[in-house]
């Protein structure tokens, strides 16, 4: 069947289980998914260890059902969001000792494990490092080293950090599910990979992804990502201001932003009306759609201000000629690109997961809410790539990468997860 790989998405609202493959053209096919409610989540960040274990254990065995086969899903790729994830920018430096040699994927690979060593600020961890430019010998603006020659290594990194206990519980819910951690990836970095084109990365793109309870931003300008941010808004508190401000149940405000929300309240009928049926014998509440729409344009305005500010904070407001794409389950709004043109001048598109599926993917795949699902398992496949580029013949004809815990291998984190352990070990 060739390698599969498993994204996890834990978000706010769903955790989604996807299982996908490379077809002969190295397009994406996903051949199997899973989704329950997330009922352990908040903002990203797990709020309720049990609730989320219970919830990653349905997706996953809704996942497994569905594959044909003996396939059995026990390493995953898991997304992570939430308003303590960081990004900074550092210079790593790797002296190469054998200078007859040209420069592999191994050299670049001690250079990013280096990195990952960095101290860090207590309670914050290395989540994610990722290369921007390389620099050989003094010579700058390198995008690709590899085959080249040169003694001296230097590259410039956009590390994400984000909190350890944040991660730890990510680690422990996945790992109490029966399942390994082959990475923690950051949800814009995965949902980029799988709807943004090389053309758009290379001219200046904003991705914003509006989830559940968070709304991920990610910066890309010449093919490198420049700045990733983290907003702790999305579709869960447009919910929490229709249900208050139509004074309605929660599943009933959720059910009426789906099917009747628009994000410009000029764009709505003052004369339309829906009716939403009364609790026990009391009458049915009447809402106009216009009112419907100024709660929702309200609140979806600040959340774009929020990412306008991030926009402009990144010094690259001016670069971007690939506009805004908006994805997750929060682009789904009727006239959301427009409210976001409208509030930040840039131009705006949706974003769907096509870019690297195949055509055989069902409809359903190919919504919005799926791209960080997609994009996780795509990043697993870019991982097995460049570990089977690597010069020593084990690591090539194995595809091993590493995990998560072992490129964290002696940091402050490595050094909590096992005190962690201890201590449960302990307590059983």
């Amino acid at each position: 069947m060739g390698k599969v790989i498993v994204g996890l998405d834990i978000g706010t609202t769903k955790i989604a289980c996807f299982v996908g493959r490379k077809n002969e053209h190295g397009k994406i096919e996903i051949l199997s998914m899973g989704k329950t409610e997330s009922l352990g989540v908040m903002r990203g960040m797990v709020s309720n260890i049990e609730k989320t274990i219970q919830s990653i254990t349905g997706a996953v065995a809704e996942a497994q059902d569905r594959i044909e086969g003996e396939l059995k899903i026990n390493t995953v790729n898991v997304g992570i969001a939430g308003q303590h994830i960081k990004s900074i920018q550092h210079r790593g430096i790797h002296t190469r000792t054998n200078i007859e040699s040209e420069i592999s994927q191994s050299d670049i690979n001690k250079l990013v494990d280096d990195m990952y060593k960095l101290a860090m600020p207590p309670g914050e961890q290395i989540i994610t490092v990722l290369p921007q430019e390389y620099i050989i010998d003094s010579e700058q603006g390198i995008k690709d080293p590899i085959g080249m020659s040169g003694v001296r290594l230097e590259a410039n990194f956009h590390i994400i950090t984000g909190n350890v206990g944040a991660s730890m519980n990510i680690h422990k819910c996945v790992e109490r599910s029966g399942l390994k951690v082959k990475d923690i990836i950051l949800e814009p970095i995965a949902s980029a990979d799988a709807v943004l084109t090389d053309e758009e990365k290379e001219a200046g793109v904003v991705l914003v992804d509006i989830g559940g309870g968070t709304t991920d931003v990610a910066i890309f300008h010449e093919g490198i990502i420049r700045h990733t941010a983290v907003i702790p808004f999305g579709g869960n508190v447009i919910t929490e201001d229709i249900k208050e401000g139509c004074t309605i149940m929660k599943r009933q405000a959720e059910k009426l932003k789906e099917k009747f929300g628009s994000a410009l309240a000029s764009e709505s009928q003052e004369n339309e009306v829906v009716a939403i049926p009364g609790l026990r014998g009391r009458a049915p509440k009447e809402i106009t759609l216009r009112n419907l729409a100024s709660i929702i344009q309200a609140r979806m305005e600040e959340i774009i201000d929020l990412v306008h500010y991030e926009i402009r904070n990144s010094g690259y407001e001016k670069k971007l000629i690939g506009g805004i794409v908006v994805t997750g389950g929060g682009s789904q709004l009727k006239h959301i690109t427009q409210l976001f043109e409208y509030v930040t001048g840039v131009d705006t598109r949706i974003g769907y997961p096509t870019e690297h599926l195949a055509n055989n993917n069902s409809e359903v795949m190919m919504s919005p809410m799926h791209a960080t699902g997609v994009g996780l398992v795509l990043k697993g496949f870019e991982d097995l790539e460049k570990s089977a580029s690597v010069s020593s013949p084990e690591a090539a004809s194995t595809g091993e990468v590493k995990t998560h815990s072992e490129k964290t291998r002696g940091s402050f984190f490595d050094t909590i997860i096992k005190k962690g352990k201890t201590w449960f070990a302990e307590e059983e």
